[in-house]
């Protein structure tokens, strides 16, 4: 289990990580979200033991995770982390970056090894080529495989599939969590795409200025939207008062996904559409109420100028 217990971080005197508290069990996936320099990279490395803490300990398996001041080689040996730079070695081959750790005693395992891991990231027919000669999206994809070649415990992604072609992606995102899961191998993902979160990620846990503003079960971030900052890393986030869209009762600010809002004879809330944004399965609508801009999805484009009427979606 990774315990992260109360931990604060400062590169120069503002601090990057706030107290920050969270536990991991064996298995699950953890992702971090934010806004850009809000510490998910930073929070990432203290956990691979790269920095020394200002305060606060981290605990994997009950062993402290320290950082250079007591490793000449920082980092933990039973954790692997991906940066964003993915760290190839440039003119040595796909198969020899990823299996670069991996022992020589038993060549024929050590080549099965590698294949497997290949065909996981789909790169098996880029073999015998070299690091220098891959696309961004190709030298991520060799990069997964080698921080996975020696099967850690666990393993900490930073934006892991942001260079990748959205066609191989979905395919590759599922090949990848699936494996971790039935390896079991404990997880932290730093993302700013949803789509890594949502359907692969056990728990939800959100920066704002280095301190969490949110930590529980995705699916519990995800509905609840309490503020519109969490709310916002997810989607076009609507803000209306229950009052607007009569609703009864006390009066409360809501936070509205535009899949959420759907057009309807009549309500309280009139709009009038300034924009139709074609999506594949229908269209984003933007429009005005009050001066404020509403979205809302739509299976037909709307023209602009017309008025609709919209209500929350049951």
């Amino acid at each position: 289990m990774l315990s992260v217990k109360n931990i604060s971080f400062s590169y120069t005197q503002k601090r990057i990580i706030n107290e920050v508290s969270f536990t991991l069990t064996k298995g699950k996936c953890l992702a971090v979200i934010g806004e850009s320099g809000c510490g998910k990279s930073t929070l990432l490395q203290l956990v691979y033991g790269l920095y020394d803490l200002d305060e606060g300990q981290i605990l994997w398996n009950d062993t402290e995770v320290l950082g250079p001041k007591f490793h000449l080689i920082p980092g933990m040996e039973k954790m692997k982390y991906l940066a964003q730079d993915f760290d190839l070695m440039p003119y040595i081959t796909v198969a020899e970056n990823v299996g670069k750790y991996l022992s020589n005693v038993n060549m024929k395992a050590k080549k099965a090894r590698i294949s497997e891991l290949l065909n996981l990231v789909e790169m098996s027919e880029f073999a015998d080529v070299k690091a220098q000669f891959l696309s961004g999206g190709q030298m991520q994809r060799v990069a997964i495989a080698r921080v996975l070649a020696l099967e850690p415990e666990l393993i900490l992604f930073d934006e892991p599939f942001s260079h990748i072609d959205t066609f191989r992606k979905n395919s590759l995102r599922r090949k990848v969590f699936q494996y971790l899961k039935e390896k079991e191998i404990t997880c932290i993902v730093a993302t700013h795409d949803s789509k890594d979160i949502l359907s692969f990620s056990d728990e939800t846990l959100v920066l704002r200025d280095g301190n969490v503003v949110a930590n529980a079960l995705t699916i519990h971030v995800y509905q609840e939207r309490s503020d519109y900052y969490i709310a916002s890393l997810f989607d076009d986030v609507n803000v209306l008062s229950s009052a607007a869209i009569g609703i009864e009762g006390e009066e409360r600010q809501l936070y509205l996904f535009p899949y959420q809002l759907k057009v309807v004879a009549h309500s309280k809330l009139k709009v009038t559409v300034t924009q139709s944004y074609f999506k594949g399965n229908g269209f984003l609508i933007a429009s005005t109420f009050l001066h404020q801009t509403i979205f809302f999805e739509s299976k037909l484009e709307l023209p602009i100028g017309s008025k609709v009427y919209l209500a929350v979606e049951n």
